[in-house]
């Protein structure tokens, strides 16, 4: 267990003159504090789609095919993986370029984002158009409400779930609830990947499965261990509570790579804030974060939580475990809190509290 310490996490400083080239880039963009999405977009375009156009040419063969490959892999998957995953959901929730300049907003979903195996849109109508309205409660079809969080098996079948059906489970909600446009957003989006993965596949079989069906395999699993994690301890008792069925995790360098991804709580309760804003808002209510038994970590993040409750090391997440009020606890109470928060909640339980 360890008492809040001071925040390390990344916050906005304005600096007291613009470079030429941040001056340049900030009259493109909403935000001066997301300038940084300007960098990453040019380092991306820079590097990985000159390699995608590499791997499609017939010329490459062999060795030099491999390391091409290699290089872009790591780029892909190790590199730009995670600040790009972050980049395009702060941008879904805050439009990143200026109004006169909206074309340039397609350029993230349908340009760079197939790069990483993001079929176009799919992210924004899943995360904007049902996930948040719906707060990771039963209407929600990604909701983990259902799963036993701390199990390999659950959340194998909850994966299972999300890559056999999730697309028409998304469909079917939107019919549902008659958001035509997110329909046909989605639907589009995914249309225009698959013939395009298809036309290719004939043009050349190896690039194509390096530059589009391996991204989308592994971002399609590691969004929904993301999800997994983020929303793996859920109160039983109080499930559309955000404090309560949501996890923060602060004072960890994966803030600073991905944008104060760690802030779920304060997400799920002011979605549009800032990034850079999260952990001033951390600080500012942590009386509501401490009343509500709000479940915070220091030092790690969501992966760590994801491979603990998969070995169901209990012990460890209880080492990161924040005492928010200071009132000392024992090991085996922030264990028993957390194991209670990781049990399937099945839906006769929920009838009650929603009600």
């Amino acid at each position: 267990m360890k008492l809040l310490a001071v925040s390390t996490d990344p916050v906005y400083t304005r600096a007291v003159s613009l470079s030429r080239l941040d001056a340049w880039l900030a009259s493109y963009v909403q935000d001066e504090r997301d300038l940084p999405f300007a960098y990453l977009i040019l380092k991306i375009s820079a590097t990985m789609l000159p390699l995608a156009g590499l791997l499609f040419v017939p010329a490459l063969q062999g060795a030099w095919w491999w390391a091409a490959f290699g290089l872009y892999f790591y780029l892909s998957n190790a590199r730009f993986k995670g600040p790009f995953g972050l980049m395009l959901h702060c941008t879904s929730h805050r439009v990143l370029f200026k109004k006169k300049h909206g074309r340039l907003n397609k350029y993230i979903p349908w340009v760079i984002g197939p790069l990483f195996g993001q079929t176009p849109e799919t992210y924004f109508t899943h995360h904007m158009g049902m996930h948040h309205p719906e707060n990771n409660l039963p209407d929600d079809e990604s909701s983990t409400m259902f799963y036993q969080r701390d199990s390999p098996l659950g959340f194998l079948r909850y994966l299972g779930d999300f890559l056999l059906v999730g697309i028409p489970r998304l469909v079917g909600y939107f019919n549902r609830n008659n958001k035509a446009t997110l329909r046909y957003r989605l639907l589009r989006g995914e249309a225009v990947y698959v013939l395009l993965t298809l036309g290719l596949a004939f043009v050349n079989l190896p690039a194509t499965l390096a530059v589009f069906v391996l991204p989308f395999v592994l971002s399609r699993i590691i969004m929904m261990l993301g999800n997994w994690a983020q929303h793996a301890f859920i109160d039983a008792e109080a499930p559309d509570n955000c404090y309560r069925n949501s996890v923060t995790c602060i004072n960890t360098p994966y803030n600073h790579k991905c944008w104060n991804d760690g802030y779920h709580i304060s997400h799920h309760l002011k979605p549009a804030l800032h990034w850079t804003d999260h952990p001033h808002h951390f600080r500012q209510n942590l009386a509501q974060y401490a009343d509500n038994e709000a479940i915070v970590f220091d030092g790690i993040h969501f992966l760590h939580i994801f491979f603990y409750l998969m070995a169901k090391r209990y012990d460890l997440l209880a080492r990161h475990f924040v005492l928010l009020d200071g009132t000392p606890r024992t090991e085996a109470e922030v264990v028993g809190l957390l194991r209670s928060r990781t049990q399937r909640i099945g839906r006769e339980v929920l009838v009650p509290q929603l009600a």
